[in-house]
């Protein structure tokens, strides 16, 4: 299970984006700019991983274990869909929270498998997904809970205009609720430190995340 990648080369065809000003500015370096951060706060949290004690070592089956692979899936979709509302949203606001959830949850990726490498486990476990959590077996079609379908993915990618913004924020919306809904079953079930120190910050991030997002479905909803 590894974190996204991207290169130049995905972006050479994005269209250049006006300013305040009405002057159009290259959007392709702000696009790279952002995908520099991403991988910064990737490296910052391996870093940060790599500072974790190595008090205890979940096994394979582990709650943790479990939370770290999945919780890694899940992020790398809220990273995607960010860097696609980034280069192609409309609202310079939903840019802006795109920039802020892609970059905090590359960062939270690096950390979760750096616990990974630590515990000596591997980056995909021999569990099905979402089977360290008690209501797991709800999982429908291999998606964990707020995840967008393949066909939601593919409208994203094709939408236009404002109706980037608002798919984005619909769909991110329901990540952010299913995201919580998988730390709130970490937290009810670990008592590792360091677990529990990063999956209370990713709740406390995701629903500040939330309040924003929801007042820009409203912002959204007018253009």
């Amino acid at each position: 299970m590894t974190a996204p990648t991207t290169t130049d080369s995905e972006y050479d065809d994005i269209p250049a984006a006006p300013d305040e000003g009405g002057r159009a500015q290259p959007a392709r370096y702000g696009v790279v700019a952002l995908a520099i951060m991403v991988v910064v706060g990737l490296l910052l949290g391996y870093a940060g991983g790599l500072l974790t004690p190595r008090l205890t070592r979940p096994g394979d089956s582990s709650v943790e274990a479990g939370f770290a692979r999945d919780m890694t899936t899940h992020h790398a979709q809220a990273v995607e869909m960010s860097l696609i509302a980034y280069r192609s949203a409309t609202l310079p606001e939903v840019r802006q929270i795109a920039v802020d959830i892609a970059t905090g949850q590359q960062g939270e990726i690096g950390a979760m498998q750096t616990w990974l490498r630590e515990w000596d486990l591997s980056p995909t476990g021999s569990q099905p997904p979402m089977s360290w959590m008690s209501d797991g077996a709800t999982v429908k079609d291999g998606l964990m809970p707020g995840m967008a379908t393949p066909a939601q993915m593919a409208s994203l990618r094709d939408a236009r205009g404002i109706e980037v913004d608002r798919q984005f924020l619909s769909l991110m919306y329901a990540h952010h609720l299913g995201g919580i809904h998988m730390i709130d079953a970490a937290l009810g079930e670990t008592d590792n430190d360091e677990v529990l120190r990063v999956a209370k910050t990713m709740k406390a991030t995701q629903q500040s995340e939330l309040n924003n997002l929801r007042q820009l479905q409203a912002q959204a909803a007018k253009g």
